[in-house]
């Protein structure tokens, strides 16, 4: 590797890791966020927009991708991730900065969603671009491993994320953090964005863009001639379904559902959790280096539809794994005293509330609601029409009530007694609160964990080069970037919700992986009968 290539590399790397820094700080602070841009609302339901905010981001992924991949097939990939990490970094920077909605009221809220969607325009631009420079300059036989740099960036953005919203915590104490704490990650970024920024500036453009602007023949359309030739169009649909869809899954599955689970479902303190999870970030981070040299030897659909293949087949055995080795107690009781919800199905909702105004007060409800609330695994059971639900813990029965037609009061008091019979029911039966720290398997924890980032790897080390290999050098830019953030943005964007969902409306806490699995499937038979390899592909072509 010459000194210009490991520039190149360093340059595009760092900057994404930073644009990932910036985009997962905001996750990662969404509950402290909405005490201070949501306080008008109820917790559950700031909660709620806070993360609604965040989703708005990975939304308008895809839009940034048609702005940035325009302006980067017709001015130049330098040009583009220039400006996109700009406004990311500046956006990330005046969130650390914002006023709270205690000082400007709606005005903050609003403001914060704007920068949001600021971030999310990058994002959309930053990808893209630092794939299709770095392959543009790396040796044919080893874009493979020169573009899984890039691949290793979002999970190092995140493990740096990570580290220092903990390190900050742990420096200035929780209320100190709570209060105006939580800001300084954000205005942390400024420094990462001066730097990276400098080494952009360095840079000179790709050398495949250079001949074709020398030869006169950029594309002066790229959106156009990107979506509205079926050649184009075809290989963009197939890059969007037989890659990128089943690569977010498994991406989003192994390093955000699966912290989730530990967290929420199993009851894992948060920041034993974390430390497992970016423990396991670290370790698998070189295999993202690794699969990619590989795919310069073996192909880049080989190594991506194994991975998607692995998936399908593990991940119920692993999850519930993760349940045996850090929550034995919640096996053991599930095993012991099963809950079932006995209720009329047409008096049953669906147990989803992304905007936090549904309300839920017929009888089964209220029994769900608790179950879903306090992760409570159980089976639903149908009654007769016009029965009002109760469950069973175990030998336990405990009647729900009709509360639709009860006066707010009376219906305040009859569901807090109805809660505390039940809590006291699952505590009595063995399900515990939380996971007993003394009673984790740390190790099989971290090898299980381990085990969900190494598919991550597989299936996203070498896609950077797949995707720019698809696509002619005219139109690259725009037609790889809008696959990978639909494919991100959307099918990925989309597993926590539509997870918590399936989960909250079955009763089983592991019926959320059916959405992974199911894209997964169809990527693996879409992928294997009609993406080509493109492992040989002459980048220069126009």
């Amino acid at each position: 590797m010459t000194h210009e290539e490991r520039r190149v590399i360093l340059a595009s790397s760092m900057g994404t890791v930073f644009e990932w820094y910036d985009f997962y700080v905001y996750g990662s602070l969404a509950a402290i966020i909405a005490q201070h841009f949501f306080s008008s609302l109820n917790p559950t339901a700031g909660f709620i927009f806070a993360l609604l905010t965040f989703a708005a981001g990975f939304a308008v992924r895809p839009f940034g991708a048609l702005v940035f991949g325009r302006l980067g097939d017709m001015v130049g990939r330098k040009y583009a991730f220039v400006v996109s990490i700009l406004i990311m970094g500046l956006s990330t920077f005046l969130v650390g900065v914002l006023p709270s909605s205690s000082s400007i009221g709606s005005a903050a809220p609003m403001i914060l969603l704007l920068l949001r969607l600021l971030q999310g325009l990058a994002l959309g631009g930053e990808y893209g671009g630092a794939a299709v420079y770095v392959a543009e300059h790396a040796p044919n036989n080893r874009r493979g491993f020169f573009t899984s740099w890039i691949q290793t960036t979002a999970t190092t953005g995140m493990f740096l994320s990570l580290v220092v919203v903990l390190g900050t915590r742990a420096t200035l104490g929780q209320e100190a953090f709570d209060d105006w704490g939580w800001r300084v990650p954000f205005l942390i970024s400024v420094l990462l964005l001066v730097i990276s920024v400098w080494i952009r500036m360095r840079l000179h453009e790709s050398p495949a863009f250079t001949r074709m602007k020398s030869e006169g023949l950029i594309s002066k359309a790229p959106i156009k001639e990107a979506f509205g030739r079926w050649r184009n169009l075809r290989l963009i649909l197939l890059a969007l379904i037989g890659l990128t869809a089943g690569q977010a899954v498994v991406w989003y599955t192994g390093q955000f559902y699966a912290l989730y689970f530990l967290t929420e479902t199993l009851g894992v303190d948060a920041n034993i959790a974390n430390i497992l999870v970016a423990l396991a970030l670290l370790l698998a981070c070189p295999f993202f280096l690794i699969f990619g040299a590989w795919s310069d030897r073996i192909g880049r659909k080989p190594i991506i539809m194994a991975g998607c293949l692995i998936a399908c087949l593990t991940y119920f055995p692993v999850f519930k794994g993760l349940t045996h080795y850090a929550n034995p107690a919640l096996e053991r009781a599930q095993a012991r005293a099963p809950v079932y919800v006995v209720a009329d199905p047409g008096n049953c909702s669906l147990q989803f509330n992304p905007v936090g105004i549904a309300s839920f007060t017929s009888s089964c409800d209220l029994l769900k609601a608790f179950m879903a609330g306090h992760a409570v695994h159980y089976v639903n059971q149908a009654a007769p029409t016009g029965t009002v639900a109760y469950a069973l813990v175990g030998d336990q029965r405990i009647d729900s009530f009709e509360g639709t037609t009860l006066p707010r009061a009376e219906f305040a008091r009859r569901n807090a007694v109805l809660q505390a019979t039940l809590r006291q029911a699952v505590r009595s039966h063995g399900y515990p609160a939380f996971a007993d720290p003394s009673q984790i398997n740390y190790g099989m924890v971290l090898l299980l964990l381990f085990f969900l980032v190494l598919l991550v790897t597989m299936v996203y080390g070498p896609i950077a080069a797949m995707l720019v290999e698809m696509f002619p050098t005219r139109i690259r830019y725009t037609s790889m970037s809008v696959p990978y953030h639909i494919g991100n943005g959307w099918f990925g964007g989309f597993l926590p919700p539509v997870a918590f969902a399936t989960v909250a409306t079955t009763g089983s806490m592991y019926d959320g992986l059916w959405y992974p699995i199911i894209i997964c499937a169809m990527t693996l038979v879409v992928g294997v009968l009609f993406v080509d390899e493109t492992r040989h592909k002459d980048l220069n072509a126009p």
